[in-house]
């Protein structure tokens, strides 16, 4: 059955509240990633402003869109796993490319343990459950 506007919506179980947590939290250090960078691009002399403002841009987009996915999981959106799911899956090779390759663990593991803590989260009986949705 859908659900209407009337309709009061469940409340998440805590696994999917604390993936929206974490999410959030991701998308809320992407968008100060996105403020640094902007700064820098102004501040340090380029010959390529216009492509450190699109990867700012970018930056900004994609804060923004797992914000929205954020408040979408807890609005208990089916909708709003899928690309959460993406986003996590290919953070795990981002990570690895920070942390290993570049040698920059402190940025690396805390990329790979929230991908992980989100994907696991998320897999949870509970939480799948929660936002699977019979149409």
């Amino acid at each position: 059955m859908p659900q209407n506007a009337t309709e009061p919506v469940a409340a998440p179980p805590t696994g999917v509240r604390v993936a929206a947590a974490i999410v959030l939290a991701e998308a809320t250090a992407l968008a100060v990633v996105g403020l640094v960078l902007l700064v820098l691009a102004f501040v340090h002399t380029t010959t390529r402003l216009w492509a450190a403002v699109a990867i700012v841009g970018f930056a900004v987009l994609g804060a923004a869109v797992l914000a929205l996915c954020a408040h979408g999981l807890l609005r208990l959106r089916p909708s709003a796993r899928s690309p959460v799911i993406l986003v996590q899956l290919l953070a795990v090779p981002v990570s690895y490319s920070l942390g290993v390759q570049a040698g920059r663990l402190l940025i690396g593991l805390p990329i790979l343990a929230a991908a992980i803590a989100v994907l696991v989260l998320l897999m949870l009986p509970s939480s799948r459950q929660a936002l699977d949705r019979v149409l």
